[in-house]
């Protein structure tokens, strides 16, 4: 792979950190004390997954 590709790439993965970094800032003013979670949920979403959560009512699994 070409020096301009790679550096094309390393590009693209700073800018998409970024915006997963605000979006989760963004989400945790909303839901509180579950970073675990939301890691998770996020790892899911940018890698085109699914998320089944489960737990006791309260946690704000419907967001």
């Amino acid at each position: 792979m070409e020096l301009a590709g790679i550096k094309e790439i390393n590009k693209k993965v700073a800018e998409e950190s970024l915006f997963v970094q605000e979006l989760k800032r963004e989400i945790a003013k909303v839901i509180v004390g579950q970073d675990e979670t939301l890691d998770r949920i996020l790892a899911a979403l940018v890698a085109g997954g699914h998320v089944l959560l489960e737990g006791v009512p309260g946690l704000a699994k419907t967001l």
